[in-house]
Order: structure tokens, then C-alpha cells, then sequence
């Protein structure tokens, strides 16, 4: 078994499917075609909404967005991977709650540019995308920023700005901006109380770095990520498994922590993460409350992932890309029993790649499934596919897709 992991379209090839598919859907051509990239996150899981970092890469894979102006303020929708067909939405009648399913998301964009105080209008846009979707790759962000950057500059709000020749945005407090909105679209129109790293990864990444994210001010700092320099890879496992934030364990993740900040008297957990030994005196405060036990669990991931960001970062500049493994494990095994959102498939990746030679290994994303990332060198990415695709089989779970991740340019 030789398992060949999914490439990224490029972006001719992106652009034109989405052109194709607006073409043949309203009977004209489009206004433009905009594409935005899902996101692989190396370290740092569930501390974005915790004020902490966080240390993503935009990935090659990418959502495209072919949209056109209207004259009035209906919105209509397509997409490739929907068999729905039209949906039309006017956006005098939307409110938070009113527009089910993946057209939240695009109509949520707007809807938060206007509650901004942005004059934009109807429009007509088509999908196409080859992010995949329930993955934990963040294909929701990805569809926010598409559509984002293409209302910019459809309606000149010149807020994106553009892409420079080092792949690097010309504008970065103008697509923070944008990002605040997309979250806002997601949080409020789609229902996904999640936290404003996907967004930030999608819109201000740099090709051919790792975006350090930190989450209690926004800002960021483009760290140099070059595996191929350094002989190696990064192998995305989609496990396949269900995965979905509109739901109640992340909620519920969220809202533990928003409850032990308060009985901590600090804004955010990384007001904890910051004090070393007030992270112990923390630890044993919450001890005594009610539900103390699993708060406790909940702060000691938060506190010690932040950490990890940090060392993860401290490794890469000093070009010891090959130690950050053991943070990787170390992670996942915090994810997965301090802060308990992991699950069958994606322990099962983990594992398999490890013992198939991996340097480390790590779910990526929400969790309650998803995907995995490997670190693992680059002569060995289809071992560790084929190992992890066996061991998938042999346990009776659905088989995993793969992909190889470098950091790609953000959306544009």
C-alpha cells in the first residue's frame, strides 16, 4: 500500500473552477475571483479565546470565492461542495440565527461589515474549494476570508490591502480588522463559539513563515518555517472522523475556562500562564471549588500549552526544527487528558505515526475529531501514511486522508 496525499489546487486551477461555476450558475461573469487558505495550527490549541498564543501556518489548500456586485441587497450563494443548489438571502431580513448551514458563514461576512458600518450590498458569489471541510483545517475561515477580501475590494474598503513580494501582507491592521469581523460573523451568525486564530491564520499569514499569534493584543510576529530546509516534512492525517464546533463540548471547553478566570480574579487564563508560580497557587484555589477537579485539568492545559508555544518557538529560531517533536507529543497528551477533546481516531494517528518513525505527532484543530499533524522526515511521509492508514484499517475506522502542509501566502 502506497497511500498519495491529497495536493493543493493551483491557484489557476482554483480560480478557474470557481469562475466556471458562477459562469454556468447566473448566466454572467463574475466581478473577480478571491481565495483565502485553510490553516494548519503547530502548537497552541484551545488558548486563542484564552488570551494566550498560538503558532498556525496558512496552508496551500484554499477556499475560491468568484463573486459579483448586485444593485440591491439580496445574496445569492453556490457551491461546489453543496448539492443544495441557489440559496437567496436579503440582507435586510438577517440577524444572527436566521441563515442556517455553510451560507451563515458567507452572509455572516457581510452582515458584520454593515454592523461595522461598511455600505455593502447584494451580491451574487460562487464556491469552490478544495480545503476539506469537518477536517479541523479550518475550511469555515477560509470561506469567512474569501469572502472578506472580495467585499473589500469589490465595494474599495481598503481594508485588505494586498500581498507583497514576500508573501507577506501589505496591510496587516487592516485585515485584523477583517479577521475581528469574520470571527464575529462565525461566533454570532454561524454559532461557532470559537476563537480568532483561525481567522488571523487565513488573512495575515506570511508564505513561507508560522504566524505567532498573540491572542491577548493581536499582534503577530512572522516566524521563518522552511521544513524542506531542514530535510522534513509536516503529513495532515484527516481521521475522518465527525467534527463540528456548532456544538456543545467546545462551548462547554470555553466556558470552563471563561468560569475559572473569574473565580481567579484574571481577565484571561494567560494572566495565570504568565506567573509561574501563580499558575501552581492557581491550580490549588480552583482545587477546593465545585467542579474544582475538572477546572483545574482545564487551566493546567491552557497555562502549560502557552508554554509550549514559547519553547516551540524558541526551537525554530535557534534552527532545531527536529526538537520541537517532543512539544508535539507533549501537547497531545494534554489535549487529550487535561483538556479531554481528543478522540479513538485521532489517538489512533498519533500513535501509529509516532511508532512509524515520526518525530512527534499531535491532533490539530478543535478536536471531537478532525485531524493530526506528523512531524516526520521527508523521506519518510508515505511510511508514515501507509502505517497510519494500516493501523486505521486493522482498529475498523473510516479511512484517513493525507495531506503534506507547507506554509502558503494568505488570503487574497
Amino acid at each position: 500500500m502506497s497511500i498519495v496525499p491529497t495536493p493543493a489546487w493551483h491557484r489557476d486551477e482554483g480560480e478557474r473552477r470557481a469562475r466556471a461555476l458562477f459562469t454556468s450558475t447566473y448566466r454572467t461573469a463574475p466581478g473577480g475571483v478571491w481565495s483565502a487558505p485553510g490553516r494548519v495550527n503547530l502548537i497552541g490549541e484551545h488558548t486563542d479565546y484564552n488570551g494566550g498564543l498560538a503558532l498556525p501556518i496558512a496552508l496551500p489548500h484554499r477556499t475560491y470565492a468568484a463573486v459579483a456586485r448586485r444593485d440591491d441587497d439580496v445574496v445569492r450563494l453556490v457551491s461546489a461542495q453543496e448539492p443544495s443548489g441557489v440559496r437567496e438571502v436579503r440582507l435586510a431580513d438577517v440577524a444572527p440565527g436566521t441563515v442556517p448551514g455553510w451560507a451563515a458563514y458567507v452572509v455572516g461576512v457581510a452582515w458584520a461589515l454593515r454592523e461595522a458600518g461598511h455600505d455593502v450590498g447584494g451580491f451574487d458569489v460562487a464556491i469552490d474549494s478544495c480545503v476539506p471541510s469537518g477536517a479541523g483545517l479550518s475550511s469555515s475561515a477560509a470561506l469567512e476570508a474569501s469572502v472578506a477580501v472580495a467585499l473589500d475590494a469589490l465595494h474599495g474598503l481598503d481594508l485588505a490591502g494586498g500581498v507583497d513580494a514576500t508573501g507577506a501582507p501589505t496591510d496587516d491592521a487592516g485585515r485584523a480588522l477583517l479577521a475581528e469581523l469574520c470571527v464575529r460573523a462565525e461566533n454570532e451568525m454561524a454559532g461557532a463559539p470559537t476563537g480568532g486564530m483561525d481567522q488571523a491564520a487565513s488573512l495575515r499569514a506570511r508564505e513561507g513563515h508560522a504566524l505567532l499569534l498573540d491572542c491577548r493584543d493581536g499582534a503577530v510576529r512572522h516566524v521563518p518555517f522552511d521544513l524542506a530546509a531542514h530535510d522534513l516534512a509536516l503529513l495532515v492525517v484527516d481521521t475522518r472522523a465527525p467534527h463540528s464546533h456548532v456544538d456543545g463540548e467546545y462551548a462547554q471547553r470555553r466556558a470552563a475556562c471563561e468560569d475559572a478566570a473569574r473565580r481567579l480574579g484574571v481577565a484571561t487564563l494567560r494572566d495565570v500562564a504568565d506567573d509561574a508560580r501563580g499558575d501552581a497557587r492557581a491550580l490549588e484555589a480552583l482545587a477546593d471549588g465545585p467542579g474544582g477537579a475538572v477546572l483545574v485539568r482545564r487551566v493546567r492545559h491552557v497555562t502549560s500549552e502557552i508554554a509550549r508555544v514559547t519553547a516551540f518557538v524558541d526551537a525554530l529560531g535557534a534552527g532545531d526544527v527536529a526538537g520541537v517533536g517532543p512539544l508535539m507529543d507533549a501537547s497531545h497528551a494534554s489535549l487529550r487528558d487535561d483538556y479531554e477533546v481528543s478522540c479513538r481516531e485521532l489517538d489512533l494517528a498519533v500513535d501509529a505515526a509516532r511508532a512509524a518513525g515520526a518525530l512527534g505527532a499531535r491532533m490539530t484543530g478543535g478536536g471531537f475529531g478532525g485531524s493530526a499533524i506528523a512531524l516526520v522526515r521527508a523521506g519518510d511521509v508515505a511510511h508514515v501514511a501507509d502505517a497510519v492508514a494500516a493501523a486505521s484499517a486493522a482498529a475498523g475506522l473510516t479511512a484517513p486522508a493525507f495531506a503534506v502542509a507547507a506554509a502558503g501566502p494568505p488570503a487574497a
